[in-house]
């Protein structure tokens, strides 16, 4: 499995959207649509960018009973999309739905991965909000471990955390991690963040990259910067 930038396409609108996916002329970069793009504007702009050469990740983080997620994750195994998500607090029941719910009739489907503790979330406020006492480091390789248990592929989590997934869970299980800036760039709101060369020597996978792309003056510029330093 080779490592790929993904650039998170954080846009409210498919007009926005696009005027910043034409930038790329060349090489059609692997996207990421969230939550706000999705409900924005629906699966039609799945199947756009798909149509446009772009492998795509859906990071719509699903969480409910396992037959919802089970049927919900068989809509989204028809929008041909590359990689997908769901919160292994569901539980391994809810994961395994998941996989059967997105496997398509030839055995083909996208890769699942799961989200462990949103990066939003600390120590004190598991502790305090979910009442998780254990350490937060030990409850996102025990999560991952679920996730493996379940069959998916692999997790998002911090690229702080990328090393000792691959430790617990297995070179092959995938670390998509968010967090990344250049060594000189501005950090925005992340407090622990890495650049693409140490996401790289630390084991991710995947890295996801959205303003330090998407607001630089010349996106393609700093995109390919971003390839040459994750993926040499």
């Amino acid at each position: 499995m080779g490592q790929d930038v993904i650039i998170a396409c954080d846009f409210d609108s498919a007009e926005k959207t696009f005027a910043f996916l034409d930038k790329f002329t060349g090489k059609k970069p692997f996207v990421k649509i969230g939550m706000e793009l999705y409900y924005a504007e629906g699966p039609s702009i799945v199947r756009e960018i798909k149509k446009r050469g772009h492998k795509i990740f859906l990071d719509l983080k699903l969480h409910d009973i396992p037959n919802t997620v089970k049927k919900s994750m068989a809509v989204l195994s028809h929008l041909d999309v590359d990689m997908c998500n769901l919160h292994a607090a569901g539980t391994i029941r809810m994961m395994e739905a998941a996989i059967e719910g997105l496997t398509r009739e030839d055995g083909t489907r996208p890769l699942l991965i799961a989200v462990t503790q949103l990066t939003s979330t600390d120590e004190e406020s598991m502790r305090r909000d979910l009442l998780i006492e254990r350490p937060i480091a030990d409850v996102v390789m025990h999560y991952a471990s679920n996730a493996k248990a379940a069959g998916l592929d692999g997790v998002v989590c911090s690229p702080l955390e990328a090393g000792k997934v691959h430790e617990t869970c297995g070179d092959t299980f995938l670390t998509v991690t968010p967090g990344v800036r250049f060594a000189d760039g501005d950090k925005g709101d992340q407090k622990r963040v890495m650049t693409p060369e140490e996401a790289r020597k630390i084991g991710s996978d995947y890295i996801v990259v959205g303003r330090p792309i998407t607001a630089a003056e010349d996106p393609v510029a700093a995109y390919e910067r971003c390839v040459r330093e994750f993926v040499g």
